[in-house]
């Protein structure tokens, strides 16, 4: 005869998983971090863009305005440097330029020809350091162009020119300019002497 065993039918205790105890923990740690920040952002967004209190700011009378012109050519000077400021601000703010950008290729625009007769000089440049000047006649004598620098003094700042010319000869003009193309070089042409 087959033995029986005693079996007990109740439902057991399960512990819960280790997996959704921490999957529970986090979701916690979520949600109380999205309601830290959201209580934050309503009190300091509000803060930030509230509006000026109507009493805090007088309101100007314009009838009063109007009276309070100034009565003399000198009267409102005073306040004038006051109002404007930023005269004393700008020269604080300059932006320093440099003269030539190493990585950036640029297509010259077609020159057009020339076509008036007279003299012209050609200028392929103006700097402050005579160096760099004297560099650029090196590089337009390597390429058959006779240049000079010319020194120039224009608001109390030295400047030295790279000039090309004076050239009378139309043909030789605009030969020397589509050289000065070829390599790259932009110059500006200046008629002498009208």
């Amino acid at each position: 005869m087959p033995r029986l065993t005693a079996r007990d039918y109740k439902s057991k205790q399960r512990r819960p998983l280790e997996f959704l105890s921490r999957l529970r923990g986090f979701g916690y740690g979520a949600l109380s971090g999205v309601v830290v920040t959201s209580l934050t952002f309503v009190y300091f967004g509000a803060a930030v863009h509230k509006a000026p209190e109507a009493a805090d700011t007088p309101r100007p009378d314009p009838h009063r305005a109007a009276r309070a012109e100034p009565e003399g050519p000198g009267a409102g000077a005073g306040r004038a440097s006051d109002k404007y400021d930023f005269y004393e601000m700008l020269p604080n703010f300059e932006v320093v330029v440099p003269e030539k950008d190493k990585d950036v290729k640029r297509d010259l625009p077609a020159a057009a020809r020339i076509e008036r007769p007279g003299v012209y000089v050609l200028q392929a440049g103006s700097y402050r350091n005579e160096a760099d000047a004297d560099r650029v006649r090196a590089q337009l004598a390597l390429q058959g162009v006779d240049a000079r620098v010319q020194r120039v003094a224009v608001d109390n700042d030295v400047w030295h020119r790279v000039r090309i010319g004076p050239i009378t000869s139309l043909d030789e003009l605009n030969r020397v300019r589509r050289q000065l193309r070829a390599a790259e070089v932009d110059a500006l042409v200046i008629r002498v002497g009208d």
